[in-house]
């Protein structure tokens, strides 16, 4: 089940997820496609792949098929841009309050937000780190992780795999 919500860039949610993640906006590509992490370059969906979380490497076309592995994606910020860091400090706060309430009306055990800045100003945590946050976010579990883009370098396929594999309680 996705919602029609309006959103550039459709969620693609539904009743008992196991994990929601949640990108920091989509790009210009992604929503020209409408379709989340499709950008060439994003390693999202070889993560996941990877991590074990679905059973091939689904392409952007399919992120409905995430419903079926009991995964979901949305966004911090609906509006797309070039790239992140053109988004001010106002809109991932409000952002941040929008997310708290779709995780409310959702329930997904876990919340897995893709980028540790995004995180910080959306949720006035300076100083977080990456991983299991104090704080739930609509009563989900919440975790900060790498985002997949290939603009962070920090962080390589194999090691995102490692990271997202660890989301899915009960592992």
């Amino acid at each position: 089940m996705s919602e029609p919500d309006g959103k550039p860039v459709p969620d693609v949610i539904g009743p008992d997820l196991d994990v929601l993640f949640c990108g920091i906006n989509p790009s210009l590509t992604s929503a020209a496609r409408r379709h989340h992490f499709a950008r060439p370059g994003n390693r999202f969906w070889p993560a996941l792949h990877l991590a074990g979380l679905t059973p091939r490497q689904l392409t952007p076309d399919e992120d409905l098929e995430l419903l079926r592995y009991g995964l979901g994606v949305t966004n911090v910020v609906d509006r797309p841009t070039r790239t992140a860091a053109e988004l001010d400090p106002d809109e991932l706060r409000a952002g941040g309050v929008a997310l708290d309430a779709l995780v409310e009306r959702w329930r997904p055990r876990v919340l897995a937000v893709l980028g540790v800045t995004a995180w910080r100003v959306a949720f006035d945590r300076p100083k977080a780190p990456l991983g299991l946050q104090p704080e739930r976010v609509g009563g989900a579990a919440t975790w900060v992780v790498p985002n997949p883009s290939g603009l962070n370098a920090h962080y390589q396929l194999p090691e995102l795999a490692r990271i997202y594999g660890a989301l899915r309680p009960g592992r």
